[in-house]
């Protein structure tokens, strides 16, 4: 319909995008897996075991349980994010892997959105490791925690496609500097990882409500609990939206990139 903004045209296509990357990782699979598997050891011991010890409860739990469920977040968040920012911009701008791919018969919006789905399945096998740890701690409830499977790679593709946007606009690759320490810094520290965001100041906790990680931590600390409410579906409609919408944006601001 005239006046409305076309949707980008995505082929079957962009699934041979994500394989390539796939066949990469495979490569160096153990430096790629090593990684995810150490990090929530590192933050279990060092805050749930360490400082863990000096907190009470929250909501019931102790907080090692309810710390646990965010580093689930936080790595989906990680993995997909700078997977669309530093890797995606090193294929475009170093490697001129998108060019590459552009020569052959896939379009630039098959590239983009295999680049995101590859950030989201990054994100889901970060995650599944992740799930696997923290449930060897017993610290989630099983079985409904295999959720988190399905959101893990829903939240990858928000933060992926989010990534894509930025690694499409910034200059250069220190650029990305900016919104690593501008959004998600902000967002691992207040978005209701460490802490409730109730304790939080009334505009602060406005903002942080705006924070993609904050309704990704909501929802996973929710479904590890077994303690899913009304609330869980707002977060869930709302990373649903934002995720089709960031989407679109990543695609049309890359395509105007790679145009030029």
């Amino acid at each position: 319909m005239a006046g409305y903004p076309k949707l980008p045209k995505v082929s079957r296509l962009s699934w041979k995008v994500w394989q390539r990357n796939s066949n990469i990782m495979k490569k160096n699979y153990r430096v790629n897996l090593l990684a995810p598997f150490l990090e929530p050891l590192f933050y279990l011991f060092a805050f749930g075991f360490g400082l863990g010890t000096f907190v009470g409860g929250i909501g019931g739990v102790s907080y090692t349980a309810y710390f646990a469920p965010a580093i689930i977040a936080i790595s989906v968040m990680n993995s997909s994010f700078f997977e669309c920012t530093y890797g995606s911009f090193v294929r475009m701008h170093y490697q001129k892997t998108y060019d590459a791919m552009i020569a052959t018969p896939l379009t630039i919006e098959d590239v983009i959105m295999g680049e995101i789905l590859w950030g989201a399945t990054r994100a889901l096998i970060n995650g599944a490791i992740i799930l696997f740890v923290v449930a060897a701690f017993g610290l989630v409830s099983l079985p409904i925690s295999l959720l988190l499977l399905p959101l893990a790679f829903l939240g990858g593709l928000l933060f992926a496609s989010l990534g894509m946007v930025f690694a499409a606009i910034v200059p250069s690759i220190d650029s990305l500097n900016y919104p690593t320490f501008l959004l998600i810094t902000p967002m691992l520290l207040f978005g209701g990882t460490f802490f409730p965001l109730a304790i939080l100041p009334a505009a602060m906790q406005m903002i942080a409500f705006a924070f993609p990680l904050t309704h990704l931590v909501s929802l996973t600390r929710a479904i590890t609990l077994n303690n899913l409410g009304w609330l869980n579906l707002v977060n869930l409609l709302w990373i649903l939206g934002v995720t089709a919408l960031i989407i679109v944006l990543a695609i049309k601001f890359m395509k105007t990139r790679l145009i030029k």
